[in-house]
This record gives structure tokens, sequence and C-alpha cells, in this order.
């Protein structure tokens, strides 16, 4: 018998992926039930990594054929995935799987809403769909074909060809694999045209069903003052031809920030006058900012592993309140900030689930996508700011981008661009990230011969795992 118990993932014994990859080529025949996805993967040996074992994720998936440079082979199949001998020296791995997504419940990886297709890949899903080094340190430019008599076929990147039945998608951008985006269905779009700060002509679309047309302007009204903010803001623009944003009515996130295509609940898209309340326009307005200011923070810079996930999140919580502070009012938002960090992360960090903003291990990571991990992690950034002022924290941001794009990093990277952009020292700073629950400072005064002296003392109680102050 196989013990099924979950096994603890650790932050230190964190090893790079012994091969690289320079390009993946999906083709997804779109069935119900069957579904079949041929991939071509191009592999080489990774120089930085020690241990060459060819090990790819997978999931639920049927196995149909297998080859390696044109040859056949079979692969040692578990229910985690596979592995096979390979050469050590570049090759290409061919291989076609069948899923159904009809009867994926779990609404991860590839599965249908109302008769749409659609996927959700953060943080493991992708192995649902083929077999695959599904981790977020994995890298690559993506080229996609779907093939399928629904109207509309969408996928990361820009459109390069369309026919009956098929559409191509090709994402110049390397990114990993939970940035993944398919959807299939009969959509309708409420588009616009967008010019960037670099001179870019942008086609952006939100899709909805037919019966929710009329009701994404405002969220497109969001989409265009975001992209406008963090052109002005963070001298960021958008780097592809097409921007898209599709609304589902099943799906386990509020959104998600795939490259170039995000998928949203339906509520934080859909609106209209006679129905939303002012707290729904606003909710609209953040999340769609949030999503497309990942494509920053998050795409083009993305997280090493699932431990530096508040690199991504904390940094984009805090990005999407000071754009929500410019576009409402900074007090009111910091108010708003404030009372739910007093109200859900205070509350995480002294009960039995504290933990810090970058844990030391995990056994299932999609229960680290916390308040802490995201509010905690926002106000650290808030933090550095406040500390280096605003000019020192635009130059830190300017170096981290320009440093770290196209690279999967770590909160080491984060903090050292910092140090390296303001001549700060954050060694003490950094415990901020591996130090779980709320700090106490108690305050006592004294006043004697004329003097008035105020003394400051802080600790931090103890928490699961941090026993010591």
């Amino acid at each position: 018998m196989t013990d099924a118990t979950p096994q603890p993932v650790f932050l230190k014994d964190y090893t790079p992926f012994g091969f690289l990859v320079d390009r993946v080529e999906l083709t997804f025949r779109l069935a119900p039930t069957e579904t079949r996805v041929r991939a071509r993967i191009a592999f080489r040996p990774n120089p930085a990594a020690t241990d060459r074992r060819f090990f790819l994720h997978g999931e639920e998936l049927t196995l149909i054929s297998a080859a390696i440079d044109g040859h056949p082979v079979t692969p040692a199949i578990t229910p985690a995935g596979l592995s096979c001998e390979v050469p050590d020296a570049p090759f290409t791995w061919d291989c076609e799987v069948e899923i159904a997504p009809k009867e994926n419940t779990a609404l991860e990886g590839l599965y249908m809403s109302n008769g749409m297709y659609c996927t959700q890949c953060e943080a493991e899903g992708f192995r649902k769909i083929t077999f695959y080094p599904d981790r977020p340190d994995v890298m690559a430019p993506f080229r996609v074909r779907i093939e399928s008599d629904l109207p509309v076929l969408l996928s990361n990147g820009n459109p390069v060809a369309r026919g009956t039945g098929f559409a191509e998608w090709d994402d110049p951008w390397p990114k990993p694999s939970y940035l993944f985006a398919l959807v299939a269905g009969e959509l309708v779009a409420t588009s616009e045209r967008y010019t960037t700060s670099e001179g870019r002509e942008v086609d952006l679309n939100i899709w909805v069903r037919p019966a929710d047309q009329g009701k994404a302007d405002y969220a497109l009204d969001s989409l265009i003052r975001s992209m406008r903010w963090d052109e002005e803001v963070y001298g960021r623009a958008y780097d592809l031809d097409v921007f898209n944003i599709v609304a589902v009515d099943d799906f386990n996130m509020g959104a998600m920030e795939n490259k170039g295509l995000n998928i949203f609940n339906s509520r934080y898209v859909l609106a209209s006058p006679e129905t939303a309340t002012d707290r729904d326009y606003e909710n609209i307005e953040r999340i769609i900012a949030h999503e497309y200011f990942h494509n920053w923070t998050g795409d083009r810079i993305t997280c090493r592993d699932w431990f530096q996930l508040s690199l991504k999140e904390g940094l984009t919580v805090f990005r999407d309140s000071q754009f929500s502070a410019d576009m409402r009012s900074a007090a009111v938002k910091r108010i708003e900030d404030v009372m739910t960090l007093r109200a859900r992360q205070f509350r995480e960090d002294n009960g039995p689930l504290a933990h810090p903003v970058r844990p030391e291990s995990y056994t299932e990571i999609n229960n680290f996508y916390t308040a802490t991990v995201y509010e905690k992690g926002a106000e650290l950034i808030g933090m550095l700011r406040r500390l280096v002022g605003p000019e020192g924290y635009r130059k830190a941001l300017d170096l981290y981008f320009s440093r770290h794009d196209g690279q999967a990093c770590t909160i080491e990277d984060w903090l050292q661009v910092f140090e390296d952009a303001t001549g700060r020292d954050l060694t003490r700073f950094k415990r901020w990230y591996s130090q779980a629950g709320t700090p106490r400072v108690k305050v006592t005064e004294d006043f004697k011969d004329g003097t008035y002296t105020l003394h400051l003392e802080q600790e931090t109680p103890p928490t699961p795992g941090q026993d010591k102050d």
C-alpha cells in the first residue's frame, strides 16, 4: 500500500530543476470528455543544477504517446508524474495526453463552466493539462494552437493565426506554467484601443457571455486607468499587442493574472447602475488594477518558488492600494487597509495558524494564500518605502525591473536592490519576512527635573513553531 500522506516541502531544500526550457508548443483539440493535448518542448541541461533527473509533473492524465527527438519512449508513470532517461544534451520532448475538462470539478487545470472551456493553473494546476516541470522557476515562451468549433478561442500572448476551427497564439515573454491560460466559448467583447507611453497600440477586450453584454464598461475604464497609472507612477508600459480579460461564473479565485489573458470571477467584472453598489464598483476597480499590475510584478518577474509568494502578491497589493488611494481618497484607503489588517491579519498572527510572510515549510501551498502573505506582505513594502523615501523607492524599483526582468526571484533579490540602490543596510529588516506574530510596543514615560523621557520597548510573543521572541 502506498502512503498517501502529504509530505511537507521545506524552503531549505530548494534546488533548481535539472533542465532549462527554451520553447513550449501546445496543441489543444477540445472536446468535453476527450480533449487531446499535444506538447513539444525544447529542453537543455541546466548548468546551475546538480540533479539531472528528468521528472515531469502530471496528474489525472492519460498518456497517449511520448518521444524524445522523434524516438518513442516508455516513461515510468506515477500518480504524481513521469520520469525517463534523457540525453545529457539539448533534446525535444513530444507528448500527447487525453484529459476530460467536463469531469474536472476541482476547477484546476482545464475545465468547463456552462459550456465554456477555461483554465486555472496557479499554483499547481498545469500538471493536470500535460506533463511538465510545473514549478514557478521554470520559465519559457509558449506558442499555443486551439482547435474547436467554438467562436472565441483565446490564450496568452499575441494572436498569430486564425481560421475555420482553430486559432494560434504566441507569447514571446518567458513565463512559468502557472501563468498559462486558455479560454474557448460563446463570448462577446467590450473593446477599446489604447496607446502606451512607448507608442504601442494595444487592443483591450473584456469578454463576457452574451447575456452580460453592456456590464463591462466600468471594468474597461478601470483597466485603462490602471495602465496609465502604472506608466506614470512606476514607468511600466504594457508589452503585448492585446490584453484580454474573461469573466467566468465558476472560478476558484477572485481573479488570475495570466500573461495577457486575465481570468476573473464574474462578480469582479460585471456591474450595472441598476444593481451594483459603490462597493461593487470599488472592488472591480481595485481587482482589475491588481491583476493588471501583476504584468510586471508577477509575470515579467515571478517568484523562484512558492515560499516567495509575497514577492509578487504583497508587492502587487501595495501597488493596487497606491492606485486606489490616487483614484479615490488616500486617507480613506489607508483607514480601510488598517481596518482589514487588524480584523484579518492580526487575528491570523495571534492564532494557531500564525506563519511568517515567507514560511519555512508548507504541506499544501494553497493554504498559504493568506492575509499574512498578502496584507502583511504589502505593509512590509510600505515600510520599505517609508525607510528609503519615495525617490529611493522608485530608484530601487527601477533597478528591480531592469536587473530581474524575465527571472524567477527571491525575497533576498528584492531586498538586495534596495540596499544597492539606496545604500541602506536591511539586515535587521529582513527579519520581518521570517518572524511570525504581531509585535507589541510598550510605552512608559517619566518626567524628572524638567526632562520628559519616553521609553519604548518592543517584543513579539511566541507563535507556533517560533517559541522565542
